[in-house]
């Protein structure tokens, strides 16, 4: 491996622990302006000094995350399709590489739909782009998307990230779930979990506990951070999971001490709406 591709690996993952908690703010790219991301720089910014990475598109990084921000960005480079179109796994890239350079990108994302009507064109998707990312020394993270119809079980999974890693993606996103350390045991690269949809903080931080303890390097959290009526709170929870080894319980504990802390200087939080239809497979 190429001392840039290490380089750049090293700031998504962190070489002291191994692990990674990077902020999903990605999801406008089909569903629009979505529930307490409607305006990104707005939900960015408390929590950008939190997250180890940032996952977004180019349009939200050039207008929503100032220049002189040190944070590592994983780039989404698919799309192309939207909430009310044929079919969300009707994906291409998007933004080219010489683009994601010209932004600094530490890391390309992209979807792929495995059993999906358009399996074999985001597969293919995966495959340029590795050969590209290889060619400037940038890692791929390899989003394992799910259909509306797919089980998120472990044979599911464990299919879809070993595909990804056969074809040369780096990390890969993918859903915790039964059984997850056989999906982590076939899968020859990092796997980072999705926090799906939101949950009640206690849930979620569990997720985030059982995930790295049955293999994951680290979560990609997003509705479960930014859609919590304390979001700060919620980031730093999830930290002291991903990084200092706190269990559930001791998280929850910190999300309720941080919360406090938070209360005096905020408004009251507003119920969240929830987002219509097909959202499931995205954080």
């Amino acid at each position: 491996m190429d001392w840039g591709m290490k380089n750049r690996l090293s700031r998504i993952i962190r070489p002291d622990d191994g692990r990674c908690l990077m902020l999903a703010v990605d999801h406008g790219y089909f569903l629009g302006p979505t529930e307490r991301l409607e305006v990104p720089r707005k939900t960015i910014a408390p929590l950008l000094p939190y997250a180890d990475s940032l996952m977004l598109t180019r349009g939200v990084l050039r207008t929503s995350v100032p220049a002189e921000s040190h944070v590592p960005i994983v780039l989404r480079v698919s799309g192309a399709t939207s909430i009310i179109g044929e079919d969300l796994s009707k994906e291409t890239i998007t933004t080219s590489v010489e683009d994601a350079i010209k932004l600094n990108a530490s890391c390309l994302a992209l979807s792929i739909f495995v059993g999906s009507k358009y399996e074999h064109q985001t597969l293919a998707n995966l495959a340029k782009l590795v050969d590209e990312g290889e060619k400037y020394g940038i890692p791929v993270l390899a989003v394992t998307a799910v259909g509306k119809e797919m089980a998120r079980d472990a044979r599911y999974l464990g299919l879809s990230c070993r595909i990804a890693a056969e074809l040369g993606a780096h990390i890969v996103k993918t859903y915790y779930c039964d059984n997850f350390e056989e999906v982590a045991d076939g899968c020859p690269v990092p796997l980072i979990i999705a926090g799906g949809k939101k949950l009640p903080e206690a849930e979620a931080l569990k997720l985030s506990h059982d995930a790295i303890h049955h293999g994951a390097v680290g979560v990609d959290m997003g509705r479960n951070i930014w859609q919590s009526d304390w979001p700060v709170a919620m980031i730093k929870a999830v930290g002291a999971i991903v990084h200092r080894g706190a269990d559930p319980k001791e998280g929850y504990g910190i999300f309720l001490k941080e919360k406090e802390k938070d209360k005096s200087g905020q408004k009251s939080p507003q119920k969240v709406v929830k987002t219509v239809g097909r959202s499931a497979s995205f954080d």
